[in-house]
């Protein structure tokens, strides 16, 4: 985080002296102005999206629909986290957490990697290092298969695209390419770990 903050800092510091050094202040404080405003209206916007998979994903675990899409998914997850114990909660909010970021609600899909995370460190014998499990939940946290891309989609359609659902297709076969390539990745350099 701190590495972070530091890069942030670099580049509005050359930002802010470069602009005074090619007299264009103005400019930068008309650009900082419109791209805060309009930050806040994105935000906004995906708070709406966010806070409908939120509630469609709560009444799914009420009405036992995420029990049953675990069962469905269970013989994958059991290879992809043998260490996780059949019935533990880690798995539910993994199951949610896939489920939104498969409908492209990634930002809504957070809360459940985060609450997926905490119950695999209770899980976890070395706490200080992340197990197999957390590092191949965070793999394909990142690399998620995206069944429909709705925050791509609004944004699109915010951008003025003719057809903002035609990338559909193209997103789901490049997310389905990227998240069987990080699983493999994976599983290879935890084979080699253990060497």
């Amino acid at each position: 985080m701190i590495v972070i903050a530091k890069i942030w800092f670099w580049m509005i510091s050359v930002g802010i002296v470069g602009s005074v050094l090619s007299n264009n202040l103005t400019q930068l404080n008309e650009v900082i102005l419109s791209e805060a405003s309009r930050g806040i209206e994105f935000a906004i916007s995906l708070a709406g999206i966010i806070a409908l998979w939120m509630g469609i994903m709560n009444i799914a675990k009420d009405s036992g629909l995420i029990q049953k899409i675990g069962d469905l998914l269970s013989p994958i997850l059991k290879r992809l986290f043998p260490s996780v114990p059949k019935g533990h909660k880690a798995m539910s909010y993994i199951i949610m957490n896939m489920v939104l970021n498969m409908l492209g609600a990634g930002n809504g899909a957070t809360a459940f990697g985060l609450k997926a995370m905490d119950e695999l460190q209770t899980l976890n014998y070395k706490k200080d290092t992340a197990t197999n499990d957390m590092i191949m939940f965070l793999v394909i946290n990142i690399s998620s298969i995206q069944i429909i891309p709705f925050t791509m989609i609004k944004l699109r359609l915010d951008g003025g695209a003719y057809n903002p659902s035609e990338i559909i297709i193209s997103t789901l076969f490049a997310t389905c390419i990227s998240t069987i390539v990080a699983i493999m990745s994976c599983k290879l350099f935890q084979k080699r770990r253990y060497k």
